[in-house]
């Protein structure tokens, strides 16, 4: 095995480093949408709590919130999973950065792949949180009219 020399090698990890700046990026999104989850879990046995001991007017009130919870958190859920895999690809891509830059190898093709898939998972993720806070506003206004509605009467 060839060795290579301090020189040589400080460029390679440069190279190789640079997508973890992505990685802190999509880990600090992660975490928040790791806490959305968690509050849309929680929320929902809370009201499920509730339902056990709400009349029917009310229960069917208390259902319709904890279905669009469970919608939401189905799309987060969904937007956890894509930028997951979307750190994945950042982190095969550093190594194939790495491996490509010491054995001088010319993998151009599979490197723009793999930044590809991990923009495009990064992308699917972005719109499916964009589409919970859209359910999430939805939600509130649809709560709002009601509550209006009952004052009003």
């Amino acid at each position: 095995m060839p060795s290579t020399r301090l020189s040589e090698l400080i460029p390679v990890l440069q190279v190789a480093v640079a997508p973890v700046i992505l990685i802190s990026g999509v880990g600090l999104l992660l975490l928040s949408l790791t806490n959305r989850f968690g509050r849309a879990v929680d929320r929902s046995r809370q009201l499920i709590r509730e339902m056990r001991e709400a009349g029917d007017d009310h229960r069917d009130r208390l259902a319709w919130q904890v279905t669009i919870l469970y919608r939401r958190a189905r799309l987060i859920q969904i937007s956890i999973i894509l930028g997951t895999v979307s750190l994945l690809f950042a982190a095969v891509l550093i190594i194939t950065l790495f491996f490509t830059a010491l054995r001088h190898l010319e993998l151009a093709v599979l490197i723009s792949l793999l930044f590809m898939c991990c923009l495009g998972s990064l992308i699917g993720s972005l719109i499916a949180f964009i589409m919970d806070i859209r359910l999430s506003l939805k939600a509130l206004k649809m709560e709002m009219e009601h509550e209006l509605a009952g004052t009003a009467v």
